[in-house]
């Protein structure tokens, strides 16, 4: 079953997102917590929405989406990660999670919906490419942490 995500479901959510950071070799690089998507997600001003596929032994996976602007194309639906738990890989819940955010775009009015893939990670790519995507390798991510924007504000 694919349902929308509830706060009640934020914790299982976020063994998600370590179990995915530790997969992308990068653990040490989340500072994000239950709490905080608490009070990101279900304030008076959601900055995220999310699915959850689950079945009766729990959920297995999720996908976590918010809306950005393009000054070229107007409302877009930035699908900022699905994650399937690895023993339930390869069984659908990806796919089930892809279309239903994909339904969420057009449900709200979206002109498309993006995201991002990690260049060796061919298993998503290999996923993605099944569906007709664009790949873009023109764009560099740019990046600044908190403690940069405060350094160079202050010194400014």
């Amino acid at each position: 079953m694919i349902r929308k995500g509830r706060q009640s479901d934020l914790g299982r959510v976020f063994e998600l997102i370590m179990e995915l950071a530790h997969y992308e070799r990068a653990p040490h690089e989340v500072s994000n917590s239950v709490e905080q998507m608490e009070r990101d997600g279900f304030g008076a001003n959601p900055l995220f929405g999310f699915f959850v596929a689950e079945d009766e032994r729990g959920i297995h996976g999720i996908s976590l989406y918010y809306y950005r602007y393009s000054t070229w194309k107007g409302k877009r639906l930035y699908l900022e990660d699905i994650i399937v738990t690895e023993p339930e890989r390869g069984k659908g819940w990806g796919k089930a999670l892809f279309d239903i955010t994909m339904q969420q775009a057009l449900e709200d009015n979206c002109t498309g919906m993006m995201w991002q893939v990690l260049d060796w990670n061919e298993q998503a790519i290999a996923f993605y490419k099944s569906y007709g995507v664009r790949l873009d390798d023109e764009w560099i991510n740019c990046h600044l942490e908190a403690n940069q924007l405060k350094k160079l504000l202050s010194n400014g």
